[in-house]
């Protein structure tokens, strides 16, 4: 397993390229913009791009993903249900924008070559917010940030539910390598030792 991160957009949003070595398939989770880096990526890397995963429907995380479907229809972009439609002003509607949009939710699987993405419904910083688990690597979005997590402010944010989801995560059995949407990388040992939302949520 391969994972690139390009950082795009106003906000500085991790988009990743996730690729199996083995097959060299790949999924992009979080096209924010900048369509052309990305695409260009994803040919010096040869690879073939099967899906479009999306954490979330904050357009800091999806304005490019109409886009990028465009440029390569065959790949299938997948979102939670909850966050397709684009209520709230920072949501970018994907209904209706992108023909055959798909839907995931808790306990779905999609195949990658030799991995398995796994989705686990985490809301809390919007009503469909995922986090997406393959191996040992948890791509989280703005649930969960290197000492931090998502606001919750926002329209469809909900404390509670957050809490909720970083309890959930913290219980994971295992380490991961925590791939945010802003800000660097980091592990769930470490965040379950030093993070206080995650400590809060784990009381």
């Amino acid at each position: 397993m391969k994972v690139i991160t390009t950082v795009v957009g106003e906000l500085g949003t991790n988009c990743y390229l996730l690729i199996d070595e083995a097959t060299r398939e790949a999924a992009l989770i979080d096209p924010a913009d900048s369509p052309d880096e990305l695409s260009a990526l994803i040919e010096r890397e040869g690879v073939t791009l099967r899906y479009i995963l999306l954490t979330h429907g904050h357009r800091d995380h999806t304005l490019a993903a109409p886009a990028m479907h465009k440029r390569y229809p065959a790949a299938a972009v997948y979102i939670h249900r909850l966050d397709a439609g684009g209520s709230g002003i920072y949501h970018y509607p994907l209904e209706g924008v992108i023909d055959g949009l798909n839907y995931y939710d808790e306990g779905d699987t999609l195949p990658l070559g030799s991995l398995t993405v796994s989705v686990l419904y985490t809301p809390g910083h919007t009503a469909g917010s995922v986090t997406l688990k393959v191996g040992d690597a948890l791509f989280v979005g703005d649930t969960l940030f290197a000492g931090s997590c998502g606001r919750t402010d926002l329209p469809g944010g909900d404390p509670m539910e957050m809490l909720a989801s970083l309890r959930r995560l913290g219980r994971l059995e295992g380490d991961y390598t925590v791939y945010p949407g802003h800000m660097g990388s980091t592990t769930l040992a470490h965040e379950k030792q030093y993070n206080p939302f995650i400590r809060q949520a784990l009381r």
